[in-house]
């Protein structure tokens, strides 16, 4: 294992990384289908679920700031996202009887079902 210094950056469900004098990032991890883990202190990994030998560290400045990184980027992937629209979905069915999908047409497409796995 080599620790290197970069800079991250997170844009919707992709990790920007950057080497610390570089405007351009020099890689990204796409934050699907792996586990976010708090491993230490001040250090939390990202692996991958269909390549568990694929495993990279994080070592933030502080405890605080390194749950806050571990709490964004488990709720940055596409399915988080699509199981929450699901969940609030359903919930505001219950409450006003209509779906608040069905305006815009798109109530039936599989990507808003339970059940269904997209990518």
């Amino acid at each position: 294992a080599v620790l290197k210094k970069r800079l991250v950056k997170l844009v919707v469900n992709f990790l920007f990384y950057f080497r610390t004098d570089e405007a351009e990032p020099i890689g990204a991890l796409l934050l699907e289908h792996c586990r976010i883990t708090k491993e230490e202190e001040n250090i939390f990994s990202i692996s991958f679920i269909e390549e568990p030998e694929r495993k990279y560290c994080f070592e933030c400045a502080s405890e605080e700031q390194c749950q806050e990184w571990v709490e964004a980027l488990k709720r940055a992937s596409y399915e988080f996202l699509r199981r929450s629209l699901i969940f609030y979905r359903n919930e505001i069915q219950k409450m006003t009887g209509k779906d608040p999908l069905e305006q815009y047409g798109i109530s039936e497409e599989a990507r808003f079902q339970l059940g269904t796995h997209q990518q």
